[in-house]
């Protein structure tokens, strides 16, 4: 199994959940981050005042797949987060030891 991890622009987070959905991954769970990359933030002009942005929010997606999933979910993220322009965002793929689901005490894939 592996664990994947997505950062991605907020606007982006239906049209990827969709695009999972339809590759049948059937959980996920969302959280909203701020954080920055390469484009290091922005100035912005308020009442008058420049100042800037470091940390721009994002969305970060994590799911659990089974190792043959992976490749698809990567597309699929890919496919509907991609607008071709800075802060796109990044997707981190980490392996994962165990999973269990605490209702049944169930174990390893059939948990997720």
């Amino acid at each position: 199994m592996k664990k994947i991890e997505a950062i991605i622009k907020p606007y982006k987070l239906e049209d990827v959940k969709q695009a999972l959905n339809q590759i049948g991954v059937e959980g996920m769970t969302i959280t909203e981050v701020k954080g920055f990359g390469r484009q290091k933030g922005h100035t912005e002009v308020y009442r008058g005042s420049e100042y800037t942005v470091d940390f721009l929010p994002k969305i970060k997606i994590e799911l659990v797949v089974p190792d043959q999933r992976v490749a698809p979910a990567i597309a699929a993220i890919i496919g509907a987060a991609k607008t071709g322009k800075i802060g796109d965002g990044k997707i981190f793929v980490l392996p994962l030891e165990e999973a269990i689901r605490i209702r049944t005490e169930e174990r390893g894939e059939g948990a997720v």
